[in-house]
């Protein structure tokens, strides 16, 4: 049996300001809601380098020195591999803009778990805040379908 599967590569960044967060309101079929910025990783290019250009093109902000907190993660139906590197940045420049993922906004985080968050974003914040925490690995299926559920890790 091969150990190699086709793999995914994604990022998310929760970009702080004080007690406020940075948020999406994302736009999408296949998963709307409240979310953080972040998407894919291009070929040839570093994981820290994809979560500053995704955060600059969905939000016009350039953060510095985002920290990785740690992953989320789930195998397909296909038998591919679905990796989320979740970052936090604190350190940031530039003009706030919203793009076409979503509205991007500022809430007070004490706010954040009562909004219409995309689904598994609660646990994703787990992810983020928890230091003894470092993966959402979902253990059926895909993370859009209703019923099944997260390990914490």
């Amino acid at each position: 049996m091969s150990r190699e599967v086709p793999v995914e590569l994604t990022n998310m960044c929760m970009v702080c300001d004080g007690d406020r967060v940075l948020v999406q309101d994302r736009i999408g079929r296949s998963w709307s809601g409240v979310t953080f910025p972040g998407g894919h990783i291009e070929p040839g290019e570093s994981v820290v380098a994809s979560v500053i250009r995704e955060v600059k093109e969905e939000t016009g902000l350039t953060v510095e020195s985002p920290k990785l907190c740690g992953i989320k993660d789930w195998m397909r139906e296909d038998g591919s591999r679905y990796i989320v590197f979740l970052f936090r940045a604190e350190a940031f420049s530039g003009r706030l803009k919203s793009s076409d993922e979503g509205r991007v906004f500022w809430v007070k985080r004490s706010e954040l778990l009562d909004m219409g968050l995309a689904r598994s974003m609660g646990e994703t914040i787990q992810v983020l805040e928890d230091k003894d925490i470092s993966e959402m690995y979902f253990t059926m299926r895909s993370p859009i379908t209703q019923g099944d559920y997260w390990l914490l890790l």
